[in-house]
């Protein structure tokens, strides 16, 4: 530990007077809110649940990128997912729906070139992962679509590590909601080289691989195991909730995942989506809101959010984006927090 700094990497503040919306379970959860905390409705949509998944921030804009629930299209009559991009510093803040051919999109990140998606494919498009233009016109094209001609599954969220390469996880997600083919390939978490256009299984043994983010310095790897949410509209509590971590080794000169472990349960919902700030604190999307645990997997502390959220995103100066399906809402968190991904 830094000297001076609590376990969060944060230094320790006054006691701010806490709002309702934020719930503590370790001291060191104030760090994290800072001296000012709040939770604020920023946009609301109730045509369609336009704020379900990725949560991309682009800094240079200033803009969020999100992606709908799967919902029916009453202009195609088919199951569709639709991208918006959230103009968070407007005044009255604004949405636009982006015109995209990725098939039934998903998680999705920053990496620099862009924006790099998770698409889950449908019944007559392959999956993969897909690179899109962050400007107008929003332009994509595929970069992974097979494990070396078995199609993937439903890719569900993807990360970029220091080293250029791609990680993603696949459920079956799309099968059992009947917008995929039967699954050819076990739930399992990939890594892509585009320099070698190389994929490998990095692990396996998950009953639904959700969400995926690295370590601040990418010794460890962070995965969420959703298997308690069937996909059919079932649950079965026996079924994993878990956040599962990994170190990454290197070995013969290629990255391993070992020493699996479990770091931390939800205890609401499932934990879906998963980020780190620079301190090695872990946050999940859970059935309650986001969950924030410290790196040694201590529950620090919620931000509660009515009906949960499945994927978040850091902003500037400490501000966080919460989807939660029709609602996209913002936390004002302690102004030096920042996410791992930009």
């Amino acid at each position: 530990m830094v000297s001076g700094l609590s376990a969060t990497g944060l230094a320790a503040s006054v006691t701010p007077s806490v709002p309702t919306n934020f719930s503590i379970y370790n001291n060191d959860f104030l760090s994290i809110l800072g001296s000012a905390p709040k939770l604020e409705l920023l946009l609301e949509n109730n045509d369609f649940p336009f704020a379900h998944e990725a949560a991309v921030y682009v800094p240079s804009s200033d803009a969020l990128f999100v992606s709908s629930n799967m919902f029916l299209d009453p202009v195609t009559n088919k199951t569709t997912i639709k991208i918006s991009k959230v103009n968070v510093s407007a005044n009255p803040v604004t949405a636009e729906i982006i015109n995209s051919t990725i098939p039934l999109p998903n998680g999705a990140v920053n990496n620099g070139d862009g924006i790099l998606w998770a698409g889950q494919g449908t019944l007559n498009e392959t999956s993969g992962l897909f690179q899109m233009s962050a400007t107008a016109p929003y332009e994509s094209e595929p970069l992974v679509r097979d494990y070396y001609g078995s199609q993937f599954n439903s890719p569900n969220d993807v990360v970029v590590s220091r080293d250029g390469s791609y990680w993603f996880t696949d459920p079956i997600y799309g099968s059992v909601q009947g917008v995929r083919p039967a699954p050819e390939l076990p739930n399992q978490v990939y890594r892509y080289d585009p320099a070698t256009k190389a994929v490998h299984v990095v692990a396996d043994g998950f009953g639904r691989p959700n969400g995926i983010s690295f370590s601040p310095d990418e010794k460890t790897v962070y995965i969420t195991d959703t298997a308690k949410v069937i996909g059919n509209g079932s649950t079965d509590s026996l079924l994993p909730r878990t956040i599962y971590a990994f170190d990454v080794t290197t070995i013969h000169g290629q990255p391993f995942l070992t020493n699996r472990r479990l770091f931390a349960m939800a205890s609401e919902g499932i934990p879906d989506g998963i980020k780190n700030d620079q301190y090695g604190n872990v946050y999940a999307g859970c059935g309650d809101g986001v969950s924030v645990w410290s790196a040694g997997g201590v529950l620090l502390g919620k931000i509660l959010i009515k009906g949960g959220t499945s994927n978040f995103s850091f902003g500037r100066d400490g501000r966080m984006f919460i989807l939660n399906e029709h609602k996209l809402f913002v936390a004002q968190l302690n102004s030096t927090l920042q996410s791992t991904l930009f």
